[in-house]
């Protein structure tokens, strides 16, 4: 199926679509190296949901099939003193790729996240991960050449 043909439904996700999140974000997890924790991602998961401290989008086929997720986390930008929101997760199933699902899920996260008062979105994604990076671009993103992230594990 080609991407003008897609039929994908977005959706803000609840407790209600838990089983079918779950399953996604433990692939997500898997793509990352994380050994498979379907339990694990549930719970996290159920966490986020009961407590409203991110906001989940599930994209669903024409049936209802669970094709894709992302989840995004209110943050703020302290120089332009607004709130922004962090695109921290976004995963398309395997068998749902090159339909423009994940295409769908970028498109749908900037309407809800302007909605909810956000003047911008960040994501960070792997360096090898060129699919992903050409999707980004091509949907308006631009790569930050101004600053260097750094992680430090505790």
């Amino acid at each position: 199926m080609s991407e003008a043909t897609a039929t994908v439904d977005v959706r803000s996700a609840g407790l209600d679509d838990l089983p079918a999140l779950a399953a996604l974000f433990d692939g997500y997890r898997v793509f990352y190296g994380q050994p498979s924790d379907p339990l694990r991602a549930g719970a996290f998961l159920r966490q986020r949901l009961e407590r409203g401290d991110s906001h989940l989008l599930l994209a669903l086929d024409a049936q209802g099939g669970a094709l894709g997720f992302v989840q995004l986390y209110p943050s703020f930008t302290s120089v332009g003193t607004a709130p922004i929101e962090i695109l921290n997760d976004l995963f398309v199933s395997e068998a749902a790729r090159g339909r423009g699902v994940a295409r769908a899920l970028l498109r749908r996260a900037g309407e809800d996240a302007r909605l909810r008062g956000a003047v911008g979105l960040l994501l960070s994604t792997a360096l090898d991960n060129t699919p992903a990076q050409s999707l980004y671009a091509s949907e308006g993103w631009v790569r930050d050449t101004e600053f260097v992230e750094y992680a430090r594990k505790l």
